[in-house]
């Protein structure tokens, strides 16, 4: 499957506990080069090490936020 992608860097602004325990808890993501509106992404602060161990964001990390698109959901960019 061939694809296009871009990768943007990040710093995680803050950890967001939630309301009911039993939701997921939530990394605020500053994403650097995003219009100022819409810098700010949350996700659930769950990810996977290499060894397959669950970890989460700390306040302050640097991250890179990739997108993913398939080619054919992508057009030539004109200037």
């Amino acid at each position: 499957m061939s694809t296009a992608k871009t990768t943007k860097p990040g710093t995680v602004e803050k950890i967001i506990k939630p309301a009911d325990p039993r939701d997921p808890e939530k990394a605020q993501i500053n994403v650097h080069g995003a219009e100022p509106l819409y810098q700010e992404i949350r996700i659930e602060n769950t990810l996977t090490d290499e060894n397959g161990t669950e970890v989460k964001l700390k306040e302050g990390a640097e991250v890179e936020v990739h997108v993913e698109a398939d080619k054919s959901a992508t057009t030539p960019k004109k200037d």
